[in-house]
């Protein structure tokens, strides 16, 4: 099982101030710990919401609204992306995460689709082809 494990942004991240260097090592370690386990896919930090953009999609209609955003509870700093047995074994490894601030901090696990999950919307040819190009590649469904 893929989860997206989500660092949840802070109003300290949303000003810039990036984590103290004691907070940035136990990251570091983690994620070491992560790959030792077979359990790190990928992970990156975000820039802060004043230089992102979001698309409003109405109909056919786009509308681009510049940041930053108001509600920085609902924001995302960062992600990893975890293999996990399942969802038990992700709690798990996320309550060993270390606290990026010195305050309050939230992180969101969700599972990607899977093929199964899909398996009423696609037929069985569909779902064992693989993608074409780079998209196969990376596994992208």
């Amino acid at each position: 099982m893929r989860v997206m494990v989500f660092g949840k942004a802070t109003e300290d991240s949303e000003k810039g101030a990036p984590p103290a260097p004691e907070a940035f090592a136990a990251m570091d370690r983690f994620t070491e710990e992560l790959v030792k386990a077979g359990v790190f896919v990928a992970a990156a930090g975000l820039k802060n919401s004043a230089q992102a953009k979001r698309i409003v999609c109405e109909g056919p209609g786009r509308t681009v609204i510049d940041g930053p955003f108001a509600e920085t509870r609902e924001l995302v700093a960062g992600f990893s992306i975890w293999e996990v047995k399942d969802m038990d074994e992700a709690v798990a490894w996320a309550k060993r995460s270390p606290n990026p601030t010195s305050g309050r901090s939230e992180i969101e696990i969700r599972p990607f689709y899977e093929a199964a999950d899909l398996a009423e919307f696609m037929t069985p040819e569909e779902l064992s082809a693989p993608r074409e190009g780079e998209r196969g590649k990376l596994g992208v469904g």
